[in-house]
């Protein structure tokens, strides 16, 4: 299961891989770190939405690395 499809799971500074909406057919994954969840339910079956930091919006279907702390 895509870890990246429950917001328990996604945190502020995590190195995720998500797929921007452009790229929902071809499936590329654009790295980066996240800035802001954008998703308020608990679960999303696409993945959770959040912004990267450098203001890319897409749904998380990675999780690189966990946060520290």
């Amino acid at each position: 299961m895509n870890k990246g499809t429950a917001r328990e799971n996604v945190k502020e500074g995590l190195s995720v891989g998500i797929i921007l909406k452009q790229d929902q057919r071809s499936g590329k994954i654009t790295r980066g770190v996240v800035k802001r969840i954008l998703t308020n339910a608990s679960f999303h079956p696409h993945g959770i939405k959040v912004e990267l930091e450098d203001g890319r919006v897409g749904r998380v279907k990675e999780i690189h690395q966990k946060v520290a702390g």
